[in-house]
């Protein structure tokens, strides 16, 4: 894990150590995106349901995704600080993973604007992830949300990065 920042580094605070939402006005619009990841365990037996679709509640997937783009859709409202930024484009995807054992989560948003979607894209993983909680919970009370995390943004001032799997 990097350093953490110097305090006076922060953006979110000013001089004083007030909270508050920081002035993007004097920014540049340009194309920006972020791709973030989740990863839920679960028992073997609940993963090979999902996979066979035979869950009594439905589609687990297919509702996880819609979960995860309206979550993308509602962080602003859940993150105090965080901007409306305009999406041009949400994915959510899936991997099946049997070493886990559990559900890959992916997701991508795409924005024009002034500030990055990563908020956007952690929220889809995370709106996702819990989703698959919600539908499987009735078999499967035991299953964790693991390492909900940023794995790329490009975009803006500060340019492309991406995790460093090592």
């Amino acid at each position: 894990m990097a350093n953490p920042a110097d305090p006076s580094e922060l953006t979110h605070f000013d001089a004083t150590g007030a909270a508050h939402m920081v002035d993007i006005a004097a920014k540049p619009e340009s194309p920006r995106m972020a791709r973030a990841r989740a990863r839920v365990r679960m028992a073997p037996p609940t993963l090979a349901k999902i996979e066979a679709g035979r869950l009594g509640k439905g589609d687990v997937l297919g509702v996880a995704r819609l979960g995860g783009i309206a979550a993308a859709k509602q962080t602003a409202i859940q993150i105090p600080l965080c901007h409306p930024v305009r999406i041009t484009a949400i994915a959510v995807e899936f991997e099946l993973d049997a070493e886990l054992p559990g559900v890959i989560v992916e997701a991508s948003v795409e924005v024009v604007d002034r500030t990055g979607p990563e908020m956007e894209a952690m929220m889809a993983a995370s709106g996702a992830a819990l989703t698959i909680y919600d539908m499987c919970k009735a078999i499967d009370r035991g299953m964790q949300i693991l390492a909900v995390e940023l794995v790329e943004k490009r975009g803006g001032k500060s340019g492309h990065w991406t995790r460093d799997e090592t």
